[in-house]
C-alpha cells in the first residue's frame, strides 16, 4: 500500500487537553481508527528556536518525543483535519512510503 509516514516532534512537557502531547496523539490515532502509532522517546534534540531538549535525570520533562504513523492518504487527511480543528501546534515531517504486513497474524 502506498501512503505517507508522518512523524510528529514534541517533548514530554508539551500538553494538549491536560495530557502529554505524545500520549494524546497516540490516543487520537486510536480514536480515528488509524492502523497504528508509535511513541518514541528520544535522548536529545533541538527545535527551530535552537533550544536544547534533553532527557536528563532531573529534567525528564524536557525529553524529546516522536510520534510515528504510517497512513493512507485518506487517513492522513482525516488526522490533519482533526488536528486543525483541535488547534494543535506541532512540527511534523510527512514523506511518501510504501507499507504493508508480512506473514499471518498470530492468534
Amino acid at each position: 500500500m502506498r501512503g505517507g509516514q508522518v512523524t510528529f516532534f514534541t517533548h514530554q512537557n508539551a500538553r494538549h487537553r491536560g495530557r502529554p502531547m505524545g500520549e494524546w496523539l497516540v490516543q487520537l490515532a486510536r480514536e480515528l481508527g488509524l492502523r497504528g502509532a508509535t511513541l518514541v522517546p528520544a535522548e536529545e534534540g533541538f527545535g527551530q528556536h535552537g533550544r536544547l531538549h534533553a532527557a536528563r535525570f532531573f529534567e525528564l520533562a524536557e525529553q524529546p518525543m516522536e510520534v510515528v504513523m504510517a497512513l493512507s492518504e485518506q487517513e492522513s487527511q482525516r488526522l490533519f483535519e482533526r488536528l486543525q480543528a483541535e488547534g494543535v501546534h506541532l512540527f511534523y515531517v510527512k514523506a511518501p512510503v510504501e507499507f504493508g504486513t508480512l506473514g499471518e497474524a498470530s492468534a
